[in-house]
């Protein structure tokens, strides 16, 4: 299982510097990989193709960016010049965010998620691998294609796929999911066979299932999992994260966030290896130095 960090500056207004000496950072210790969300700061693809100019080596994602707001040939623009920039280590994972941020904040539609991500990806796939999108489906009715230079792969895409619908799309058209707020009896009964189930019937490789949660070494647990309820409370509410801690059984993101000592920290991220799921990403959130590199050194000792 492939190791990999999420960039937390990101979320609180970190410069175009501060993502360059983090992903640097992640690269020098070894991680396989390094992941910005798209929310409300800088647009990600721009910032990982200036990373990606910067930092050699490193895979870089997106862990995602929405689909509604951006166009399947914009989303391909964005995605190939990154891809271009970072000498072809782009992995573009993208989304259908959530019925709350698309309705009340951008003041788009969100009717038939799955109907639109299928007909996004039918538009997107094809300019992602230098052809030309021709698609008449309700969703997007794209006749389009795009002047590149010669000889830039596609960056592989992942959806963040949950629910069955999108598992299903993602497992038949794309690389694989990544997944967040997801815990571990979940991604083994759920997430991994139907993306695992829906590849296999589609003759695809087995797909790559990228599992980000909160994590924090620490010697004082529950005012961890305090802490831990407090940043992500937001995730509770949201209905699709909501579904997947439902199904876990768990009361909110601190019941499936990896919390506790060394040993147990390093004992539950290796467990995930077991249940399918290719790359971990950990989302740190330690509060204290002694937490920040207890918890980056337990994360290495994996890699």
């Amino acid at each position: 299982m492939r190791i990999g960090l999420f960039e937390s500056s990101a979320t609180t207004g970190g410069t175009i510097d501060d993502h360059i000496a983090a992903a640097a950072t992640a690269h020098e210790q070894g991680f396989a990989s390094w992941w910005m969300p798209q929310i409300f700061g800088f647009e990600s693809l721009s910032v990982l193709a200036i990373v990606g100019r910067e930092v050699p080596g490193i895979e870089l994602g997106t862990a995602v960016v929405p689909t509604y707001p951006r166009h399947p040939v914009t989303m391909a623009q964005l995605a190939l010049t990154a891809q271009a920039a970072s000498g072809g280590r782009l992995t573009l994972g993208i989304g259908l965010s959530h019925q709350i941020v698309i309705e009340n904040m951008f003041g788009l539609s969100y009717a038939h998620p799955a109907r639109h991500l299928a007909g996004y990806l039918d538009a997107l796939l094809p300019l992602l691998r230098g052809e030309a999108a021709s698609t008449t489906g309700d969703a997007y009715a794209v006749q389009a294609s795009l002047s590149l230079p010669p000889g830039i792969a596609a960056p592989p895409v992942l959806v963040a796929a949950l629910g069955p619908r999108l598992l299903e799309l993602a497992g038949r058209l794309t690389a694989g999911t990544v997944t967040w707020m997801t815990g571990p009896t979940t991604l083994a009964d759920h997430i991994v066979p139907s993306i695992t189930a829906a590849a296999e019937a589609a003759g695809r490789p087995a797909p790559r299932v990228v599992a980000a949660l909160p994590v924090c070494v620490t010697a004082d647990e529950d005012a961890a999992l305090a802490r831990c309820a407090k940043v992500f409370e937001m995730y509770g509410f949201l209905p699709s994260y909501r579904a997947m801690l439902d199904r876990e059984g768990a009361a909110g993101p601190a019941d499936v966030a990896i919390v506790g000592s060394a040993a147990t920290v390093r004992e539950r991220i290796a467990a995930l290896a077991e249940v399918g799921v290719t790359d971990f990403v950990g989302v740190e959130y330690a509060a204290d130095p002694a937490e920040i590199a207890d918890t980056r050194a337990v994360l290495r000792s994996l890699l």
